[in-house]
């Protein structure tokens, strides 16, 4: 088994060390997106153009969005285990009794994220 700490630590291991904090914010954040959308195109194409969804292709998408993640997380200084913690306090404070039909418990507009 491998925990989200040694997972980001393992990940760090192929981060550019030589660009700026800000730069860093910047590379990781597209990563995401990026990544997210090659998910994405894999979805749409099994839903919409009839392909086969790809298992080890949606596995290997979805573990570069967490790579991404972890980095973005590992440059604010957050270790991605806080992250993971921290979402599921929040999901457990907007949906105690589980998934709810038309959304859970908003605190204020700020938290409108879709989680």
């Amino acid at each position: 088994k491998m925990n989200f700490n040694e997972f980001q630590q393992e990940c760090t291991r192929t981060a550019n060390p030589n660009i700026s904090r800000q730069d860093a914010n910047l590379n990781w954040a597209l990563g995401i997106a990026g990544e997210a959308g090659e998910y994405c195109e894999l979805i749409k194409k099994h839903t919409f153009h009839g392909k086969d969804l790809d298992l080890d292709s949606a596995k290997k998408e979805l573990g570069d969005v967490l790579f991404y993640v972890a980095m973005a997380a590992k440059n604010l200084q957050l270790s991605l285990e806080e992250v993971a913690k921290a979402n599921l306090q929040k999901l457990r404070a907007r949906y105690p009794r589980g998934f709810e039909e038309g959304g859970g418990i908003r605190n204020n507009d700020k938290d409108n994220d879709g989680c």
